[in-house]
């Protein structure tokens, strides 16, 4: 008897997670707002970030030259400048009125300027600075006329070192010792190009697939609660029991969805636009695994928070760009605060795009990841824990809703 109360009891549970995940393509498929955010943002917004940043550097960049030191080291300074392939210097101007006009009517899209103590500071062996202003239009101007005024900047420190030594008696391989006592060699890992699309686009990617993921599930529950029905997406036999039954028979319709997705977003989408793709392809589809898993019981641990379908927007606006951040990719993880690299591990984001980055542009392993690998399963189990309470309390407060409307009537 025993046994086939067993037999039964698992049976029973594989029919309501039938159910259930037969339901919730239903709903998805029923509502075109999430339609719009699992497969036409999922899609589209990969390639939208993708050709923003197709071209990877700019070069000739358009500059105007405000020169008020008119002197040999300001001279040598722009010609060797404008002989970097990022910058063009187009235009000469007296002040710096004059060229911040053709800034704004974008005929160029930067300026330098030299003030009038450069030279004599320089002989004064003072400090000496020079200014330079950028059209922020496109951060690929700004890269492009930084890195070719500092790489300009750092050979002209040098020489103005050896003319010192040269000046005190001091000449060749002694003053180029004295001047640079350790030679030092610039190579750009991973990203030889310096391209700024190779460099943020794959954690992109990774962001895009949980926050789609988010909103989507965030607006499903905005929806369920605006009904003010028990629960549409909950068996009445299941109210009060077997509510992780619906957690799981949920998050695999979210999973499969997201598995096709997600092998479009890293599988196809870096051939196309020839991202990095170091890493074996087969290893990165295990890191999906846990990295789904913990954002789908993530996105339904917080739906409780989510009392209409406009929420999900707007924490959807808010947080993607804070994830950004928090994930280590545009700031390095050793220059934040112990507070925000630790609150940074609450979110699967944070693991997901620093494990994905780290085995598809550098080539690290799965078990060089081992502590992404690891913190995404943690995650995946909290999150599932914390989805069912949620639930269950959601099903408690429509039900408790319902009773109340019912009283009233």
């Amino acid at each position: 008897m025993k046994k086939q109360s067993l037999i039964q009891h698992i049976i029973t549970g594989l029919n309501d997670l039938k159910w259930v995940y037969i339901n919730e393509f239903k709903q998805i498929f029923r509502d075109k707002g999430v339609m719009i955010i699992f497969f036409l943002g999922g899609m589209l917004y990969p390639l939208i970030y993708n050709s923003l940043y197709m071209t990877e550097n700019i070069y000739k960049i358009p500059i105007a030259v405000v020169d008020n030191s008119a002197s040999k080291e300001s001279r040598e300074f722009l010609k060797k400048l404008d002989a970097t392939p990022e910058v063009l210097l187009k235009e000469s101007c007296s002040n710096l009125e004059e060229a911040s006009d053709l800034l704004k009517r974008q005929k160029v899209h930067g300026i330098i300027y030299f003030p009038k103590d450069f030279h004599s500071k320089i002989a004064k062996h003072e400090q000496a600075h020079i200014s330079v202003y950028s059209d922020m239009s496109s951060f690929l101007y700004y890269k492009g006329f930084l890195t070719a005024t500092n790489r300009v900047m750092l050979e002209q420190s040098n020489l103005i070192h050896l003319d010192r030594y040269n000046n005190i008696g001091t000449y060749g391989y002694n003053a180029q010792q004295l001047s640079r006592a350790i030679n030092a060699t610039e190579v750009a890992l991973f990203n030889p190009g310096g391209g700024y699309a190779s460099f943020l686009i794959p954690g992109i990617l990774i962001l895009i697939i949980h926050q789609t993921l988010f909103f989507g599930i965030g607006m499903l529950a905005g929806t369920a609660r605006e009904e003010n029905k028990k629960h549409t997406l909950i068996p009445d036999h299941l109210i009060g029991k077997g509510i992780y039954r619906v957690v799981l028979g949920r998050a695999a319709t979210y999973f499969t969805l997201y598995s096709l997705i997600s092998a479009y977003v890293i599988g196809l989408i870096p051939i196309i636009f020839n991202l990095p793709r170091i890493g074996n392809i087969w290893e990165i589809y295990k890191l999906m695994l846990p990295f789904l898993l913990s954002t789908i019981f993530f996105s339904m641990s917080l739906s409780i928070f989510i009392k209409n379908r406009e929420t999900g927007f707007i924490a959807f606006l808010f947080s993607s760009v804070v994830l950004l951040f928090l994930s280590g990719l545009p700031w390095p993880r050793s220059g934040m605060p112990d507070f925000w690299r630790y609150f940074s591990y609450i979110f699967p984001a944070t693991h997901g795009v620093q494990g994905y980055v780290k085995m598809n542009s550098t080539g690290a392993t799965l078990s060089q990841i081992r502590f992404e690998y690891i913190a995404l399963w943690i995650q995946t189990a909290i999150y599932f824990i914390i989805a069912t309470f949620t639930l269950n309390y959601m099903v408690k407060e429509s039900k408790v809703a319902s009773e109340n409307i019912n009283s009233e009537d």
